[in-house]
């Protein structure tokens, strides 16, 4: 049994039993996500709201979409299950205060995949998790591990705003300078880009950038347009375990990824190994919406050699939060391994930093 773990209920479970009715705060994937688990619990919700701004007498499926007033009006109490994912203050802020005044989930939904996170889902697992979790380097680590797990099970939001820290300081973690080789994977608009430059007060002596997404490349050319000529290099490309060329659903934000329906625009991948063809990067970003062990597996030789520093996403799968990690390892042990979630629910913006043993 692992010790960290606290929650015993699922969410679904929990949603289950309670008389209470259920109410759906929002719509899109991941509302509808959240009605198929509901479904196989034998429950549905008896209402949907959406904040103020988005109500304009419209449904989602039988259900007309009211603002949270009307459902205070129709109920002395309920039980409110988010269904979007957000990272602004004034969000984080408005569903912190709606804990506090009703029973309230989140519930955990990958960005790939269905599946959800039972005890017997992580029984199953228990042994990559227990590896994974020997492996982190500190207590913050560890902490942000064991809330992410509980969170998965149980929807619950406290333990996982409890161990949020801002992104300053993962930065301060990987401890950047201008001497910097920068490889961008999922480079979007450069957001990143942008974060690195603002750590360092200036522009690092090489930056690579890949962004598949056909509206994101435009995005960040435009970025790339108000920098010195050449300062970044920039491909529309994605990263995958060999260089090849796949289907990929041109969307322009999360769902923006390696296509699994069969409907995608073909789009060139290229492995790490590949890129780099023998040069050496001091720093890798892996953000590739669900694709993250392709890319680690065509990193074999970047990482076995040169062990640069990675920060890599580590929530679109179930299972990433563990099995990167350990994958990473087996590939270069000299890694220590830190975990960190910044402001976003659900368990989004959670990442892993692995930083050599002798830059620390």
């Amino acid at each position: 049994m692992l010790p960290f773990l606290t929650e015993t209920e699922t969410v679904w479970q929990r949603l289950a039993r309670t008389e209470k009715p259920i109410v759906l705060y929002g719509m899109g994937l991941g509302a509808e996500k959240i009605l198929f688990q509901l479904a196989q619990v034998g429950t549905q919700p008896a209402a949907v709201f959406a904040s103020d701004e988005f109500v304009r007498g419209h449904r989602f499926h039988e259900w007309p979409v009211q603002r949270l007033a009307d459902i205070k009006a129709q109920y002395p109490d309920f039980f409110i299950v988010v269904a979007f994912a957000f990272w602004q203050p004034e969000l984080l802020a408005r569903v912190q205060a709606l804990a506090k005044q009703y029973e309230l989930v989140l519930p955990h939904l990958p960005v790939v995949g269905n599946e959800a996170v039972t005890p017997a889902w992580i029984q199953a697992h228990e042994p990559e998790i227990a590896a994974a979790w020997r492996l982190l380097a500190d207590e913050q680590s560890r902490r942000v591990f064991a809330a992410v797990m509980n969170y998965k099970l149980s929807g619950r939001i406290e333990g996982l705003r409890a161990v949020t820290t801002p992104k300053a300081e993962a930065w301060q973690l990987l401890q950047v300078t201008r001497q910097e080789a920068y490889l961008d994977l999922g480079a979007y608009d450069g957001d990143t880009l942008r974060e690195l430059i603002a750590q360092t007060g200036g522009l690092p002596k090489r930056m690579v950038a890949l962004e598949p997404d056909a509206k994101n490349f435009r995005k960040l050319c435009a970025y790339l347009d108000t920098l010195p000529a050449g300062a970044i290099q920039a491909y529309q490309a994605g990263v995958y375990s060999a260089d090849t060329t796949l289907l990929f659903a041109n969307r322009a934000g999360r769902h923006s990824a390696v296509a699994r329906d069969g409907q995608g625009v073909l789009t060139p991948m290229r492995s790490i190994d590949s890129l780099a063809a023998g040069e050496r990067f001091t720093l890798i970003k892996l953000d590739v919406e669900g694709e993250e062990a392709q890319a680690i597996a065509g990193a074999q030789e970047q990482l076995r050699r040169f062990a640069p520093k990675l920060m890599v996403s580590a929530y679109h799968r179930n299972e990433d939060t563990f099995a990167l990690l350990n994958q990473i390892h087996a590939i270069q042990p000299r890694y220590r391994f830190y975990l960190r979630q910044h402001p976003y629910l659900p368990a989004w913006d959670n990442n892993l930093y692995c930083i050599p043993e002798e830059q620390l």
